[in-house]
């Protein structure tokens, strides 16, 4: 069975109130996570009340101010600078915790932004702080190695920001790369070595050559075991989104001629916020392979990185 028809969304298949892309728990079997994309121009505003709902706020491309209600009373006001696109390095964030009312609207011309939302367990969140945390203290990592190579953009980790549930970060993957890879998921609770996590991935591509056209990439998901079937090999381009709620997933691959970006959502039903994954054991000694390779020198493709991890 291929479930490309249930798990896969198309740029414009997902809009609603007002969002060019809605994914939300009204969609069936989806639980943890959420995100919203707006264009913003002029006098845009978009609003939403978060509910139990925590959010990172991303410019995709241009800057955004950003007004959040927090539960305290208190009124909270940022202007993320943002940036070009997501190819031209990371972006300033901002952070706000469940039970806020968030207003978006344009800072300096059009833009795009992205809202990342975590159901916060048993209505237990708003107490976290608002936090504007600025594009130079977000981790840049480097991690696999040779045609694996990819840039980690970590501004929404466990060890970067204090939130209640949310896992979030951007993937650079350059052109004829492979990132994902070896395969993983993050399904089932098992303390210390799995969290269950169900994903969004949005998608970007751009082409590595101003002759390029239709710059495309492939994303992969399939099972994990028989009680859980999943069969997802999915074309994306920009504005795509492939929906994880369980099973391997990887590789995101890039095409010969197209650089791949990735927006990563996460979050889950346990106690532990944290990204715990477990190899698929046919792939998992690809990682040993790295050590002999020279990273691929084009990455980071902007800025300079945090060191390297394998």
């Amino acid at each position: 069975m291929n479930d490309d028809t249930r798990w896969i969304l198309p740029l414009g298949t997902a809009a609603g109130d007002g969002w060019d892309l809605a994914v939300t728990d009204a969609r069936q079997g989806w639980h943890h996570t959420s995100l919203r994309v707006a264009t913003l121009t002029g006098p845009d505003v978009r609003a939403l009340d978060g509910g139990d709902w925590e959010h990172v706020v991303v410019p995709l491309s241009g800057s955004v101010h950003v007004t959040a209600e927090t539960p305290d009373g208190t009124t909270h006001e940022a202007t993320l600078a943002g940036r070009p696109g997501v190819f031209a390095g990371p972006t300033d964030v901002a952070y706000v915790p469940a039970r806020s009312r968030i207003t978006v609207r344009p800072a300096a011309g059009p833009a795009r932004v992205a809202l990342a939302g975590a159901l916060v367990p048993d209505g237990t969140g708003g107490g976290r702080a608002f936090r504007h945390l600025p594009a130079e203290e977000v981790p840049v990592e480097l991690r696999g190695s040779g045609t694996a190579s990819r840039e980690v953009r970590n501004f929404g980790t466990p060890e970067v920001l204090d939130a209640d549930a949310i896992i979030a970060c951007e993937v650079i993957t350059p052109a004829g790369n492979w990132s994902s890879w070896p395969p993983h998921k993050h399904d089932a609770e098992r303390p210390g070595e799995e969290t269950a996590l169900e994903e969004i991935y949005y998608f970007e591509t751009r082409s590595a050559d101003p002759r390029g056209t239709d710059p495309v990439g492939y994303q992969r998901v399939y099972a994990s075991g028989d009680d859980r079937p999943i069969d997802v090999l999915a074309e994306v381009r920009t504005g795509d989104v492939v929906l994880v709620p369980h099973g391997w997933h990887g590789p995101s691959m890039a095409a010969p001629d197209a650089h791949l970006y990735y927006l990563n959502v996460m979050a889950g039903p346990g106690p532990e916020r944290a990204w715990l994954i477990c190899d698929d054991p046919a792939h998992a000694w690809v990682r040993d392979t790295w050590r002999d390779q020279p990273f691929d020198g084009r990455l980071p493709l902007s800025g300079p990185a945090s060191g390297e991890t394998v």
